[in-house]
């Protein structure tokens, strides 16, 4: 909805009366919301609130423009038939008409110079719904969304415009600087949009896949270019913080940093457990899965285990005795 431009005192008086003079007209709509270009955007809630909207020609003696959007009425899928390889265009277009078909083009692709016709072709509906499938002829047909690629300016190399619109500086798109075609460039490859060693209409490049992003989020969800903009904005890593890396913080394992409390639990550990002379032990490897034997994997039961603290004088007359004592002690200070 346009209308024409005055002051900004009128203006703000104005747009004080708009939702009074729409609801008085075509009754309560869905919701108002003002463009950056100055037009109101009016969702409504039905087609007769539609075909009246689009008849008013003045608000409260201001004259106005009515007309339907251009993309928030319509939607476009893709379908693909071999069937349909060498049908016209306009023929497909007149069977499809009864479904809600308004535009029918096919994707070409260029190969070896030529321009080459594919299976597949791109159905604009009249509503802001897409089927899930449509009938043509005996064939029934399954419709998948269509997501534009983004549009490059191959003036200025910046994304969401095109040439013929574009109001910026004649910049090459092979090495990024400015003043020339990248025709006869030669120099060392540099993109425009994310800085990185490649051209800038690569589609290997980071900011082309943030694009084409931003361009599937805003036709699946249905919102606006900016809102889907903000929300994989949102989402995008910040330099320097890989996926990978906050994974990995997040997953890592605590430690204690105060020396007080580990240097605290190490004295408990100490004064609670007695010290067992150290066991050099080399254990044969064993396969994997295989049971140990259960002598070597039990460990010592030292409950009933005492300390000698007064050890009895041997008598020198009885040297058998003497080293079966000895044999015995050294047992028992080795175990």
């Amino acid at each position: 909805m346009e209308s024409e431009r005055a002051s900004a005192e009128d203006m703000n008086f104005r747009f004080g009366l708009v939702e009074k003079a729409i609801t008085a007209t075509v009754s309560e709509v869905k919701s108002t919301k003002k463009l950056r270009s100055g037009d109101l955007l009016v969702e409504v809630h039905s087609r007769k609130q539609s075909e009246q909207i689009v008849k008013l020609k003045t608000f409260s003696n201001i004259p106005i423009t009515v007309s339907p959007h251009a993309s928030l009425n319509s939607s476009k899928g893709v379908i693909t038939c071999g069937e349909l390889l060498n049908v016209p265009t306009e023929e497909i277009l007149k069977e499809l008409q009864g479904q809600g078909v308004s535009h029918v083009r096919r994707i070409s692709i260029r190969r070896d110079g030529q321009l080459l016709n594919t299976k597949h072709l791109i159905l604009t509906f009249d509503s802001a719904n897409l089927p899930e499938n449509i009938k043509a002829g005996y064939m029934r047909l399954s419709v998948r969304t269509y997501i534009p690629n983004p549009l490059l300016c191959f003036k200025c190399q910046r994304f969401g415009h095109s040439k013929t619109s574009c109001r910026g500086t004649l910049t090459c798109a092979r090495c990024a600087e400015v003043g020339h075609e990248s025709t006869d460039c030669t120099r060392t490859e540099k993109c425009v949009n994310c800085k990185g060693e490649h051209t800038s209409f690569s589609r290997n490049c980071i900011a082309w896949k943030q694009e084409k992003e931003i361009i599937s989020t805003k036709i699946k969800k249905q919102i606006s270019y900016q809102e889907a903009r903000k929300l994989i904005k949102s989402q995008t890593p910040t330099p320097g913080n890989s996926y990978v890396s906050v994974v990995k913080k997040s997953t890592a394992p605590s430690s204690q940093t105060n020396p007080d409390i580990a240097a605290d639990s190490s004295s408990k550990q100490s004064a609670s457990t007695p010290r067992a002379p150290p066991a050099m032990i080399k254990q044969p490897s064993f396969p994997s899965g295989s049971p140990l034997c259960e002598k070597a994997s039990a460990s010592p039961d030292l409950t009933d285990f005492k300390l000698v603290t007064n050890k009895k004088i041997l008598k020198k007359y009885s040297p058998t005795k003497t080293n079966n004592t000895i044999t015995t002690a050294e047992k028992i200070s080795k175990f």
